[in-house]
């Protein structure tokens, strides 16, 4: 590692969400992009270019292995952002060149969610702690500029006068992933309930929290009733276009992963009062693209947001011929009609504040707030979640999940089986 007053960020995974970090970082100030890697040297290489097209690093180096992006002079910290199944590993393979003192890092930031399984997620901390590691939990939703600037506002004008709020509702919408590994249960960890609904969980415990305060510390987990279902993907005709778009994607009409989730999450607050997040998450909403609501409920007050209740919209008559894209919002599904335009995606959808902030953290030598153990608590929330919608009844706390695996992620759910 160099000292020095910019942090050189070296990234592990050069899928679809290292794009949306690459544009994340043109709002970082004090830290470069400096070193690539990932699972195909092709796609390593295409993010370095990208990366240096933007100008938020030069001379990116692509590096074979994570070893030798870990062992780099430049690189202080890294962000993880390869697939589920790999997280272990991944972790793994950084911290035992930390350990063996044959690198020298700052901090470690991973994607959502820590883990497939409670047990993934106690690991991957344990690893990071036991390599005394700076880390951050890559939940791009906490630092959506609508949403932090209405957290902020909500419990200055409204909470400080009538109360603290009691009941948060988040929804996750699209259309379903780009990438066969997410359609896999067991790369995935299950379905949408485990892709999307990690972003939810989150989002409405920290519209619950005070500005400042620890989630963990100040909500309380009492009790989770869930359901899951297989609405779209698990039909004959959309389990055939799933095999033709992925051919590696597992037979849908035998063993689906959730398309649909819903959950209720019951907490008592700091101040001891009961307190309700309501999570809703689906890859079978088809409409403009990705469709991410919250709300916050008060004594005396209410907020709302939607990303697709844009400032700009275009429409584009049926005369034109339009090629298929994603150039006006993520999860697009139409290319004519009245469209709404999200203008900066990585910045309304929260990536630019939370590398920003971790980079600042890591900086200064602070522990970020949004750490790795808020993704344990994550991956317990959603594990509860999945035993409840097994059951079909309440999970109440304490419960263990130590040895949980989801039926879906072992190909053993299917709603549709007589």
């Amino acid at each position: 590692m160099e000292t020095g007053q910019r942090l050189g960020v070296g990234v592990i995974g050069a899928g679809f969400i290292g794009s949306f970090h690459a544009r994340a970082w043109q709002g970082v100030r004090d830290a470069d992009i400096v070193a690539v890697t990932s699972r195909t040297r092709t796609s390593a290489e295409a993010l370095a270019r990208e990366v240096q097209e933007l100008g938020v690093g030069a001379d990116v180096t692509v590096h074979d292995d994570i070893a030798a992006l870990v062992r780099d002079p430049r690189v202080d910290a890294v962000w993880v952002l390869t697939p589920n199944f790999t997280r272990v590993e991944v972790v793994q393979a950084i911290t035992r060149e930390v350990t063996s003192g044959r690198a020298r890092l700052i901090g470690i930031a991973v994607e959502k969610p820590l883990g497939r399984t409670v047990a993934e997620a106690r690991e991957v901390l344990g690893l990071v702690e036991g390599a005394g590691l700076l880390h951050g939990y890559l939940e791009n939703q906490l630092f959506s500029p609508s949403i932090t600037r209405a957290h902020g506002l909500v419990w200055e004008r409204g909470a400080k006068a009538a109360g603290t709020p009691y009941l948060a509702r988040a929804a996750e919408e699209h259309s379903g992933p780009h990438n066969t590994w997410f359609w896999n249960g067991a790369d995935e960890g299950g379905g949408v309930l485990n892709d999307m609904m990690c972003h939810s969980v989150e989002a409405g415990r920290f519209l619950l929290t005070p500005p400042g305060a620890d989630t963990g510390t100040w909500l309380t987990p009492v009790s989770v009733t869930a359901s899951i279902n297989s609405l779209k993907w698990g039909r004959t005709r959309y389990a055939a276009e799933l095999a033709r778009t992925y051919p590696d994607v597992v037979d849908y009409t035998k063993s689906p992963s959730e398309d649909y989730a819903h959950a209720v999450f019951e907490f008592l607050n700091g101040d001891g009062e009961p307190v309700v997040v309501e999570a809703t998450t689906s890859w079978s909403y088809v409409g403009a693209g990705l469709r991410l609501s919250f709300e916050l409920l008060g004594p005396e007050y209410s907020m709302d947001s939607s990303t697709l209740s844009t400032e700009s919209r275009v429409f584009l008559s049926r005369d034109l011929q339009q090629g298929r894209g994603e150039d006006l919002v993520e999860k697009q599904n139409a290319e004519q009609g009245l469209m709404p335009i999200v203008s900066d995606e990585a910045m309304s959808y929260g990536y630019t504040g939370e590398d920003r902030a971790f980079t600042a953290d890591f900086l200064a030598g602070r522990q970020p707030r949004e750490s790795l153990a808020n993704g344990l608590q994550v991956v317990e929330l959603l594990m509860a979640a999945y035993r409840s919608a097994e059951m079909g009844q309440t999970v109440t706390w304490p419960v263990d999940l130590a040895g949980f695996t989801p039926a879906v992620a072992k190909g053993e759910w299917n709603p549709r089986r007589k």
